[in-house]
């Protein structure tokens, strides 16, 4: 039996460690994944482009490092909260909720089932497949776009989401670390809105379009977000003023538009939900464009007294502060100017 057990555990020790190292390489190497370093690589190599056509001039190095990891970069307890919560969402969240999360599949199948049997099926339509997919690939990014709106704005409103999506905004400084400075409770929440919502659109169109289609993903990731991945994403939390103005800025949320939205000024407060675009923000009345040049910003949402780059801070007090009347959850609910 001693032979028996040791054997067991020398072979969940081993899942484990496979199971570690294929997560480290999904999150650092895979191409569709929300930190991978091929796409950190891409959007320093455009951001540097960036700064050397606006500047006229070569730029240095240490200049735009600098820019994208601040000199308090390595030495805040800010970013040893951002590193903590990188490890924790990417190796434990996803064993421990993921029963708890909604699957697109499932619901889009619910949907076109739905559909089917209250309206009939729908004749196939003579679209090449080709345009199929490209209609599903948008169709459902959108509908991602939309959610993520959605649930954003909904998260700086509803007291009891603010007191988990507030962990994001304590954030003192940003890096593309700062991506992964989310409470599981916040993931829940945000995964099963954008589940259902790209669920529903996705089943709808399947449906509408008589036969079954799958969007063009990379590694799970629609193209297009993997696309803005490679160019934006990563420059939104990070210090490098990149300002989107005129049409453009209505329509594309710039890095200079979410560092407004992280901003702990209160005039900028209750502004720029949208994920990579800013439309949402624009119909919504939402929408706060930023300067040509970069503004003086500091941020972070914690009240006096709290701790929130620690354990407890990060993972326990929102619980505490969830069940608090809504005047006493700290750092103000962030939905509109504070005055």
């Amino acid at each position: 039996m001693a032979l028996t057990g040791a054997g067991g555990f020398g072979e969940a020790v081993q899942r484990s460690a496979h199971l570690f190292a294929d997560n480290i390489v999904s999150v650092f190497f895979s191409p569709g994944s929300q930190f991978s370093l091929l796409s950190i690589g891409s959007a320093l190599v455009l951001a540097t482009i960036y700064m050397v056509v606006k500047r006229r001039r070569p730029v240095r190095f240490k200049v735009l490092t600098r820019a994208l990891f601040s000199r308090r970069f390595l030495t805040s307890a800010s970013t040893r909260a951002d590193i903590a919560f990188l490890a924790f969402n990417t190796l434990a969240a996803g064993v421990l909720f993921g029963w708890a999360m909604l699957s697109y599949a499932v619901v889009g199948k619910a949907v076109a089932g739905a559909l089917t049997a209250v309206l009939g099926p729908m004749a196939a339509t003579s679209l090449p497949i080709g345009a199929c997919v490209a209609l599903m690939t948008l169709a459902i990014y959108l509908a991602y776009e939309f959610a993520y709106f959605g649930y954003h704005y909904l998260s700086h409103r509803i007291p009891f989401l603010w007191a988990f999506h507030r962990v994001h905004h304590t954030a003192e400084v940003l890096s593309p670390l700062t991506n992964f400075r989310v409470h599981p409770v916040d993931s829940l929440v945000f995964g099963n809105c954008v589940a259902l919502m790209t669920g529903l659109v996705g089943g709808a169109l399947t449906w509408a379009l008589g036969r079954t289609v799958n969007p063009f993903v990379i590694n799970g990731t629609n193209v297009i977000l993997v696309g803005f991945l490679f160019c934006l994403v990563h420059l939104q939390h990070s210090h490098i003023w990149i300002s989107f103005r005129g049409v453009l800025g209505r329509i594309i949320m710039s890095p200079a538009h979410h560092q407004l939205h992280h901003s702990s000024n209160p005039a900028h407060f209750g502004s720029n939900f949208g994920s990579c675009l800013s439309v949402w923000d624009w119909m919504f009345g939402t929408l706060r464009m930023p300067g040509e040049k970069a503004e003086r910003l500091t941020f972070g949402a914690a009240g006096p007294g709290e701790r929130p780059h620690s354990v407890t801070g990060g993972l326990i007090t929102p619980f505490i502060e969830s069940v608090k009347p809504t005047d006493e959850i700290g750092g103000g609910l962030f939905g509109q100017p504070q005055t």
